[in-house]
């Protein structure tokens, strides 16, 4: 195949990422708007009749006092990624970028490695002799997905233990997910464990309520996200970051983020965001009270999310990202033992890649950022 890449029109982007199943929510021309801090572009890959058959949301950052850039493309690009000579698809990538003053490019392919089945995740926690994920006996392994790890390779691309670093952008590399092509909600709901259908009764009963929210209850979801952060130890994102998503990604596309709360007693006790980019749903961001917490109103948001992705048509919902950790003293073990009861599956990425186009900014990069 004779393929050619130059940059496209916002328009065109979003055309094709819309004649897609899916995409990832950072791969959509708005994303750049969200990353107001970045510079962006839309990049499109032609066949030789010249039709579009692929597209990619480059986020570029300046490095201080230099006019050469990170160029970074989060869980992308969108092309064929098992095409038999990937390297007819990247080249043109890294010529294009370098001339735009690319010093190094990081991306990451949204192609699954492996996943793993809710019951391999709990016999793996009630093993002592595993440690981690990793070491469970995957229940999906994808041989397409080494294939393309050994052409990245051989083209020279370059992987951490981690998946690289970059600017506090890396994605994670473990998501967990529940699959909903093909099922009815009472299959979803069976999945679930006893306690999280017992939660889910329990919030019920205390007269939980999920409702809806709008950008002018973004400052009520800013409240409770502080509080989550403060609590967890992390730094919360500023308000205005919110408010510029929720404008910019339904500007784009109406309803492609949702703000949901969990009242009790006429109290927002949990909140959440939703994310929607053809049949894959994101749970995005979560914040949660540091009382009423015996309410479960978390379990009867996510349900609820859940239904309406349901009635969407979602092919999956997406519960994004997990540590691999499978210990208890683990800090965010508690994160994949709250994702598990909902009997979905753990996946594992190819991880974030990186190509050094000048090897001596990537290695002064690189030292930066692991003293940071």
């Amino acid at each position: 195949m004779s393929l050619t890449l130059r940059t496209i029109s916002r328009e065109d982007h979003l055309a094709y990422i819309r004649s897609l199943p899916s995409a990832s929510h950072m791969q959509v021309p708005a994303w750049g708007d969200v990353k107001a801090e970045w510079r962006s572009e839309s990049l499109g890959w032609f066949d030789a009749s010249g039709r579009l058959v692929g597209a990619g949301l480059v986020l570029y950052r300046q490095l201080p006092k230099l006019k050469r850039y990170l160029a970074y493309l989060p869980e992308g690009p969108v092309i064929n990624w098992h095409a038999p000579n990937l390297e007819e698809w990247l080249r043109p990538m890294l010529a294009h970028l370098k001339q735009q003053g690319a010093f190094s490019v990081k991306m990451g392919p949204p192609v699954v490695i492996r996943r793993w089945n809710a019951a391999a995740i709990k016999a793996g926690i009630q093993n002592p002799e595993v440690k981690r994920l990793r070491e469970v006996e995957p229940t999906v392994l994808e041989p397409k997905a080494f294939e393309v790890a050994d052409q990245l390779r051989r083209m020279g691309w370059q992987q951490g233990e981690d998946g690289g670093a970059g600017f506090g952008d890396v994605q994670p590399r473990y998501v967990f997910q529940i699959p909903l092509r093909d099922r009815t909600l009472e299959e979803v709901q069976k999945g679930f464990n006893q306690l999280w259908r017992r939660n889910i009764k329990k919030a019920d009963k205390a007269g939980v309520q999920v409702v809806r929210g709008g950008f002018e209850d973004l400052p009520a979801w800013q409240r409770l996200y502080e509080v989550t952060a403060e609590r967890d130890k992390f730094r919360p994102r500023p308000l205005m970051y919110f408010e510029r998503m929720w404008r910019v990604l339904n500007e784009e596309e109406p309803d492609r983020m949702r703000l949901y709360f969990a009242v009790h007693e006429n109290e927002p006790v949990a909140a959440a965001t939703m994310l929607i980019v053809g049949g894959h749903v994101w749970y995005s961001y979560g914040a949660s009270a540091n009382h009423k917490r015996e309410v479960r109103p978390s379990n009867a948001m996510q349900w609820q999310m859940l239904q309406d992705a349901h009635q969407l048509g979602a092919h999956v919902y997406d519960l994004r990202g997990i540590g691999d950790s499978l210990e208890d003293t683990d800090h965010l073990f508690g994160l994949i033992q709250f994702k598990v009861g909902t009997g979905g599956e753990a996946a594992e990425y190819l991880g974030e890649w990186d190509f050094p186009l000048n090897k001596l900014l990537h290695k002064a990069l690189d030292m930066y950022m692991s003293r940071r």
